[in-house]
C-alpha cells in the first residue's frame, strides 16, 4: 500500500489539488498536515513563488514530513510550530488556502465550540475570498458529528460554499480512498 500512497503523492495529488483550487504563487496552509500527503504536492503547486506552512500537533510526523521535503528538493515548506491547538501564529490574512482534510471530527475537535475557535482562527489567517478546503473523510461515522451540521458551523463562521468535488481519490490514512472535498470562500466581514 505504502507505493500506491507514495504514487498518489507523487502524480495524483497535484491533479487533485490543482482541481480544487491551489495554484502556483500562492501560501498554503496544511492543517493537521501529518507526514505530508497534501504538503508536498501543493509545494510542487505552488512553486518557488509560493509557501505551504505544515502545521500538526504531532511532531514526530512532521519531522518525518521535512525528511520527505528534503529528499524532494522543496524548499519551500515551512513546519509551524504552534503555540497551541487553535493558535497558527500566522499573520492576519495571510493565507490564500486552508487544507482541512479529516480535520473536523471528534478525536481531534470534540466539541462544538472546539471546531468554532479553530474555524475563527482559519478566517482570521485567510486572505479575502480565500479558500478554506474540507475533507470530511471520518464524517460519515454515525459517532461523528453530521457533515450537514459541521457545514453549518463553517457558514456561521463567515464562510460559503463554493463547490464539492465527489469522487476525488484521496491518500488517506496509509490507503488510497474515493472522497469528497467541500471548499468554502472566505465572506467579507460584517460591520
Amino acid at each position: 500500500m505504502k507505493k500506491k500512497i507514495e504514487k498518489w503523492v507523487e502524480e495524483s495529488g497535484e491533479r487533485i489539488l490543482r482541481y480544487i483550487g491551489i495554484s502556483e504563487g500562492q501560501t498554503v496552509l496544511d492543517f493537521g498536515c501529518g507526514c505530508g500527503n497534501y504538503t508536498i504536492p501543493a509545494a510542487r503547486i505552488v512553486g518557488e513563488q509560493g509557501l505551504v506552512y505544515a502545521l500538526d500537533e504531532d511532531k514526530s510526523v512532521v519531522e518525518r514530513l521535512m525528511n520527505r521535503v528534503k529528499v524532494a528538493g522543496l524548499k519551500n515548506v515551512i513546519k509551524l510550530d504552534a503555540p497551541t491547538r487553535f493558535d497558527t501564529d500566522l499573520d492576519d490574512e495571510s493565507v490564500d488556502v486552508v487544507l482541512l482534510y479529516d480535520i473536523l471530527h471528534y478525536y481531534y475537535f470534540p466539541q462544538k465550540r472546539d471546531r468554532q475557535q479553530l474555524l475563527r482562527e482559519m478566517y482570521r489567517i485567510l486572505k479575502p475570498n480565500a479558500i478554506l478546503s474540507l475533507y470530511p473523510a471520518h464524517l460519515r461515522s454515525r459517532m461523528e458529528p453530521k457533515l450537514g451540521e459541521v457545514k453549518r458551523e463553517i457558514e456561521e463562521a463567515k464562510f460559503r460554499e463554493e463547490g464539492e468535488y465527489p469522487g476525488v481519490t484521496m491518500a488517506h490514512d496509509d490507503k488510497i480512498e474515493e472522497g469528497l472535498i467541500i471548499n468554502f470562500r472566505k465572506e467579507k466581514a460584517v460591520g
